[in-house]
């Protein structure tokens, strides 16, 4: 069944978020805070080694490195169109929109909740390849894996953020259904060029949530995703061009 592997990874995310939402209770601040910050170096951890998967270019002689220039190039101008746009500002409405649903007025980091928790689900390789897959044959082995993940992190958070860590449920079923549904259209564009470009800036990202995380440093990447975008465009015009 296609689309089977967005449904699992959302009820893990649900489940996840409720479980640690039911363990904050006899949690101190003291260890919500540890947890936050270990939850922030795993996150880094993964932004560099998916990072570094796909900038290093091991030989016999000697290592190199790839993709340097698209990599500032996808940052420094998704960036911009992101400001422009001002992604954060919309993610943070749609949180605030959410909170005054559920009358959580008084949840301080309900809005932080929800976006953090958001782009961590959301930005990376295992979510745009998995849901290819997914939608093209209905293999959804990758996605079973994110969710497993996924269900570890949003458990975390949600014991430390509460409840506005559930409602990533909701951008994660249409981010990466979305995804499932058109994969059919954009299978035949997706070389494993552009794929590995999308993985070197999804990490990168991803490192920048995890800088977040630990120290605390308002790093806005969510204005950011619109980086994702330059590496399509430029394999597209590598290929009309090339």
């Amino acid at each position: 069944m296609k689309g089977l592997g967005t449904i699992i990874n959302v009820i893990a995310v649900i489940l996840g978020a409720l479980l640690g939402m039911f363990i904050k209770g006899g949690m101190k601040e003291k260890l919500q805070n540890i947890l936050v910050q270990a939850c922030g170096l795993a996150t880094l951890f993964i932004g560099i080694s998916g990072t570094l998967e796909n900038m290093l270019v091991v030989s016999e002689s000697r290592i190199s490195v790839q993709g340097t220039l698209l990599l500032i190039c996808s940052l420094v101008i998704g960036s911009f169109i992101g400001e422009l746009i001002d992604i954060e500002s919309a993610l943070e409405a749609v949180g605030e929109k959410l909170k005054g649903m559920i009358s959580s007025k008084n949840d301080s980091r309900f809005v932080d909740g929800f976006v953090t928790a958001s782009l961590v689900i959301c930005i990376g390789a295992m979510a745009v390849v998995g849901s290819l897959q997914d939608g093209l044959t209905g293999d959804y082995s990758m996605l079973l894996s994110k969710a497993v993940l996924d269900f570890i992190i949003i458990t975390v958070f949600a014991s430390t953020m509460g409840v506005g860590v559930l409602f990533s449920a909701l951008p994660l079923g249409i981010y990466q259904g979305l995804i499932t549904l058109l994969a059919v259209f954009i299978a035949p564009y997706m070389t494993d060029s552009m794929i590995s470009s999308l993985s070197l800036v999804g990490s990168a990202l991803i490192f920048g949530v995890g800088v977040n995380l630990i120290w605390d440093k308002k790093l806005r990447v969510g204005n950011m995703l619109p980086s994702l975008l330059v590496p399509i465009v430029y394999e597209v015009v590598m290929q009309l061009f090339g």
